[in-house]
C-alpha cells in the first residue's frame, strides 16, 4: 500500500473517533444549569431505533431528581409501551474542574460528562439485558436544553466500536 494511502486512511479513522467537543456550544441559551434542571419532577419520553431506523422499542419515564450540594440523585422509573417496567437510580457528583461523573447500578464503572452552554456531553458503558443474555453497550449521550423547560436527548449505542442503534428522548421539567 503506498504511503499517502496509509496515511489518508489513518487520518480518516482519527478524525472520526474526535467527535464533537462540547465546549462548541458555550454561546447557546438556554445555559444548562444541570442541578437547577434535574431538580423535581419530569417527564420523558423516547424510543430505540436500531441503526436501520426501525423502532424496536417506546418508554416513558418518571424522574425525581435533587441535590444537595455537589450531589444529586436521579430515580428513573421506565415504563415500556409493553407496560413492562425498569428502574435506574443515578448518583452524580459534580467535580471541582465543572465536570460530572455518575454511577448507576447498571452502569459499569462511572459515567463521565461535561456541560457548556445548553449541552451535555454524557459517556458511559450500560450492562443491557436482551432476552437472557447482558450486554455491555457503550452510550454517547448528547443533552440540548430548549426553551420552556424541555430537553432533548440524543444517544448512540455502540458494542465494539460498531453503532447499533440510537435513543431518542425528550424531557419536560414539571412546573
Amino acid at each position: 500500500m503506498p504511503l499517502k494511502t496509509l496515511v489518508l486512511l489513518t487520518v480518516t479513522a482519527l478524525s472520526g473517533c474526535a467527535g464533537v467537543n462540547v465546549a462548541n456550544y458555550s454561546k447557546e441559551q438556554p445555559e444548562l444549569r444541570l442541578e437547577e434542571y434535574f431538580n423535581g419532577t419530569l417527564d420523558a419520553w423516547g424510543m430505540f431505533q436500531k441503526r436501520d431506523g426501525t423502532v424496536v422499542r417506546r418508554f416513558k419515564v418518571l424522574i425525581e431528581a435533587s441535590w444537595e450540594g455537589d450531589r444529586g440523585v436521579l430515580d428513573e422509573l421506565f415504563t415500556y409501551s409493553d407496560g413492562s417496567q425498569q428502574r435506574r437510580v443515578w448518583t452524580i457528583t459534580r467535580n471541582a474542574d465543572g465536570s460530572y461523573r455518575g454511577r448507576a447500578d447498571d452502569v459499569v464503572g462511572e459515567a463521565s460528562g461535561a456541560v457548556s452552554g445548553n449541552a451535555l456531553h454524557w459517556l458511559y458503558t450500560l450492562q443491557l439485558p436482551v432476552g437472557d443474555k447482558t450486554y455491555e453497550v457503550k452510550f454517547d449521550d448528547w443533552m440540548y436544553l430548549q426553551e420552556d423547560g424541555v430537553m432533548l436527548n440524543r444517544s448512540v449505542m455502540k458494542k465494539f466500536g460498531v453503532r447499533l442503534g440510537e435513543v431518542t428522548l425528550f424531557f419536560k421539567k414539571r412546573a
